[in-house]
């Protein structure tokens, strides 16, 4: 009866947890709403090409920070590490971040020079300012997430995002044109540092020390890695895009994959955040592990599918609504795009179920063999424009990453397999 009550707990706060996560989401595309409908009609191609190119820049630097791996070591560390590794984890986070923001302004100038904009130079360097404020927050969030109250992330999340598109929509309307994307991604960023000191007693050490450094970073390199492969498949069409069609054709583009797959991922991302602590607490025990994981998938697939699949068929019918019709050619790209995200679904949560037993070297090999084949993809079809890269995006998922998922599921849910040696967990 105990262990019955306990699996209903269990089960019961990972519903809780994505419905706190699925919600701040809702929240963050409402608020949303308001700011894509205001640069839609605001913007050109020419800004959206601009603003590709910061996010593309910032969301392939946060590898580097706690969230490329390291704070996934916090989640699934055993109870007594957890202070050492969390008092490391803050002192890595600091040399990351202080390095990334010096390594990004850095490089602004030869990334406008690259994208023939010098206007790039002062965006890239007033966006690096958010590193320094990323140590603050990140370990705090990382313990909500090892504990499952991932209510005060979302709380975060919303907070954040409604500060945030109220400002972009005010400097928009104001003629700040690039810079009300810029301005409120810095200036909201302390709502996460009081949100997270403020429900979470954990405390930055006045020691500097970097016990069991190693075993952080043995733990977080192949996630590190992994989290790269990631963000260059992510933005590895925008790169080639600007690079070889123009920054006006990424501009379309990246219109395209925001009001499509942008929506979708933003909704699996709230699914897999609450799967890897859900699943992690039963890592040591067969049956249990393979039906939280099993039985959290299924409930995934049965809201995120039909999600993407009624999205895809209205885009026809809110684009041209919601956005203008200045945007109706890029319907097409952006209900292949979105479909692209069916199959990541199944392959996220197999990487999640790779790290969980401690084999991200896994994790790592899959990713490269699928990031090989999608460069290569993504440079052949960008000789067709930004429709061949659709197709080459849609194409890649659907026939790479199930596979990809199969054999994962098999390896791992091998009995025999799970119970040898290399399958329990270890402390490096």
């Amino acid at each position: 009866m105990l262990i019955n009550k306990l699996k209903q707990i269990s089960s019961g706060q990972f519903i809780r947890n994505v419905g706190w996560l699925g919600g701040a989401e809702l929240a963050n595309r409402i608020f949303r709403l308001g700011t894509t409908v205001t640069l839609a009609r605001m913007f050109s191609a020419q800004d959206y090409g601009q603003m590709a190119v910061v996010y593309t820049i910032f969301d392939f630097a946060t590898v580097f920070t706690l969230r490329g791996g390291i704070g996934t070591k916090i989640v699934q560390a055993d109870r007594e590490d957890v202070k050492t590794i969390c008092n490391t984890s803050y002192w890595l986070n600091w040399i990351l971040c202080g390095s990334i923001f010096i390594i990004q302004c850095l490089a602004a100038i030869p990334i406008a020079q690259f994208y023939g904009n010098n206007q790039l130079i002062w965006l890239l360097c007033t966006s690096a300012l958010i590193y320094l404020m990323m140590p603050l927050y990140m370990v705090h969030s990382a313990l909500l997430q090892r504990e499952n109250r991932l209510k005060i992330t979302a709380i975060a999340n919303a907070t954040q995002s409604l500060l945030g598109n109220f400002m972009t929509v005010t400097l928009a309307l104001g003629g700040m044109g690039i810079w009300a994307i810029v301005l409120p991604m810095v200036l909201t960023t302390p709502v996460w540092i009081v949100i997270n000191w403020k429900n979470h007693s954990w405390r930055p050490p006045k020691l500097f020390s970097l016990e069991k450094w190693q075993e952080v970073t043995y733990f977080g390199k192949n996630l590190l890695l992994v989290e790269v492969l990631n963000k260059l498949r992510g933005n590895l069409d925008y790169l080639i895009i600007g690079r070889f069609i123009g920054i006006e054709a990424l501009g379309v583009y990246y219109f395209a994959f925001n009001a499509g797959s942008g929506i979708s991922m933003n909704v699996i991302n709230a699914f897999m955040s609450a799967l890897f602590p859900h699943i992690c607490t039963a890592r040591t025990d067969y049956e249990q592990f393979k039906k939280r994981y099993f039985t959290s998938l299924k409930k995934v697939s049965l809201f995120v599918i039909p999600f993407i699949v009624l999205q895809s068929s209205l885009a026809p019918l809110y684009v041209p609504i919601i956005f203008g019709k200045k945007w109706l050619s890029v319907i097409p790209i952006l209900i292949m795009i979105c479909l692209s995200g069916i199959p990541r679904i199944f392959a996220w949560a197999s990487n999640l179920l790779l790290n969980a037993l401690n084999k991200t070297h896994i994790t790592l090999y899959l990713n490269i063999f699928f990031t090989i084949f999608f460069a290569i993809s993504i440079l052949i079809a960008v000789n067709w424009g930004i429709f061949g890269v659709a197709v080459a995006v849609l194409i890649s998922h659907l026939f790479v990453l199930p596979v990809l998922t199969i054999w994962t599921h098999q390896y791992i849910f091998n009995k025999h397999l799970f119970s040898h040696k290399s399958f329990q967990i270890n402390k490096h």
